[in-house]
């Protein structure tokens, strides 16, 4: 087991490999297909994303009437392959050394990891509140004009759990899937 620490680096990120465990602590901040296609379409981020982690969630976010702090109540990780035609820009234009979602991600991705020194993280799928629960606190909040779901949450995580599934060196755990199971079909057939 690994554990990567706030703040990230590009150095931290090249020394993942395909199949390491890691948790993550620090800063995370959420992103999926509005915010991917907004920063896509050319509109500056309202925070630096630099040296940082967006997670394809879209967190179900309660707010306490009287504090107006916010909570997390499931956090799970949302499909990322429809983030395929904007994720390795995000890469290039913005610096950051990490994604993290589920179901894996496609080749313009797997060329952007390794070209501008990034890896994906896979988040268990259908374990929302579990995920949830190492979410220590929600920092801010931005672009709630896309809706809860769709905004970009600032979240402080203690052992976030995840799995390197691409890694910044070319390789791909969910390419040695496809071609297994291609090959298995094969023989089958």
């Amino acid at each position: 087991m690994k554990r990567l620490n706030y703040p990230f680096s590009k150095e931290q990120i090249r020394e993942l490999r395909v199949g390491d465990m890691v948790l993550i602590s620090g800063k995370l901040f959420t992103g999926r297909d509005a915010v991917h296609k907004r920063l896509h379409d050319g509109t500056k981020p309202p925070v630096e994303l630099k040296n940082q982690i967006i997670y394809h969630c879209g967190p179900v976010v309660l707010q306490d009437k009287k504090t107006k702090k916010y909570e997390v109540k499931a956090a799970g990780p949302t499909t990322s392959i429809r983030e395929e035609p904007y994720q390795w820009e995000v890469m290039r234009d913005y610096g950051i050394v990490g994604v993290i979602g589920k179901g894996g991600m496609g080749p313009k991705t797997l060329e952007g990891c390794k070209q501008y020194g990034c890896v994906y993280f896979h988040a268990i799928g259908g374990a929302a509140q579990v995920l949830a629960e190492k979410i220590k606190s929600v920092d801010s909040v931005h672009w709630l004009d896309l809706g809860s779901p769709e905004a970009i949450w600032e979240l402080s995580v203690e052992e976030f759990p995840v799995v390197v599934t691409m890694d910044a060196h070319g390789g791909s755990l969910h390419s040695k899937v496809d071609a297994d199971s291609k090959a298995a079909l094969k023989n089958f057939l």
